[in-house]
């Protein structure tokens, strides 16, 4: 009776903490892309970083085992939104069901669920990330430090990919937290009144700042010239003084109507901005 009663607490679960998140979320993050394969994608990264936690909750190695398996399914994410969210809720849920398991309750958390919850937010969380992330932030610091770049100090080129990592991972150990506190309704919380408030905040920022980087490195001048009543009109002269800027920014916007129009090709807009510009340089109005 001491052994069976000996047993029984051996197998019992551990409380999961704060720590131990925070640890599963930096795993993750150290290991995003290093196991990245074509059947798995980043799965392995995201067991490597549960490994501590799952070892934690199933003292059997026959559920420890199961437990690997898995997370060893498919599975592809943006870095910090998707893989911190789903690193803490993956773990909350993981704790319910070892407790399932060691009171041999009727076991709720399956697997389907566990792997659907994944599955289900990985791509929404990635495309919430990767328009935040790549598409605002890190442009944000590329601009800061493109001054320096320019005045040849080696910061400007160290600065932005510094700080992307750094805000990287802070908001990631923050959205791991916030899953493992929230469990599923963590993904209602993401996408919530108060965090789409800070998305459309960061979003009108990018905005501003492509704004900026448009005005300041996108050199385009007029050379058109010409002499009324003996006095000579430069056409560039007078824009500056009733419009300055106003040669870039019909130029960006004519880019981007033409990517609203016609899909994001790159390569067709490149040639095309190349032809117009070359003609009207040809003809002296550029």
């Amino acid at each position: 009776m001491n052994e069976l009663s000996q047993t029984s607490v051996n197998l019992e679960p551990e409380k999961v903490t704060k720590k131990d998140v925070g640890l599963a979320w930096l795993r993750f993050y150290f290991a995003n892309e290093i196991p990245h394969s074509f059947d798995k994608y980043i799965a392995p990264s995201l067991l490597w970083a549960l490994m501590p936690i799952l070892k934690k909750l199933y003292k059997d190695k026959q559920d420890l085992s199961e437990a690997f398996q898995r997370h060893l399914l498919f599975f592809n994410t943006q870095i910090s939104w998707g893989g911190g969210v789903i690193t803490g809720i993956v773990a909350s849920l993981e704790s319910a069901r070892a407790q399932e398991v060691y009171m041999k309750a009727p076991i709720t958390i399956d697997d389907d669920l566990i792997y659907n919850t994944k599955s289900g937010l990985m791509g929404a969380l990635a495309g919430i990330g990767d328009s935040i992330d790549s598409g605002t932030i890190q442009y944000i610091f590329i601009a800061i430090a493109l001054p320096w770049a320019q005045d040849g100090n080696a910061i400007g080129a160290i600065f932005p990919f510094v700080c992307f990592s750094l805000y990287q991972l802070l908001i990631g150990y923050y959205f791991a937290q916030l899953g493992f506190k929230l469990g599923r309704t963590a993904a209602s919380e993401m996408v919530g009144t108060k965090m789409q408030g800070i998305i459309d905040g960061l979003s009108i920022l990018g905005l501003f700042m492509m704004g900026i980087l448009a005005a300041n490195y996108v050199k385009v001048s007029s050379s058109l010239a010409f002499t009324l009543s003996g006095k000579e009109f430069v056409i560039q002269d007078i824009l500056n003084n009733v419009m300055p800027g106003i040669l870039p920014l019909v130029v960006v916007g004519g880019v981007y109507a033409f990517f609203t129009k016609k899909g994001l090709n790159v390569t067709r807009a490149l040639i095309g901005l190349t032809v117009i510009l070359g003609i009207l340089a040809a003809l002296g109005i550029l």
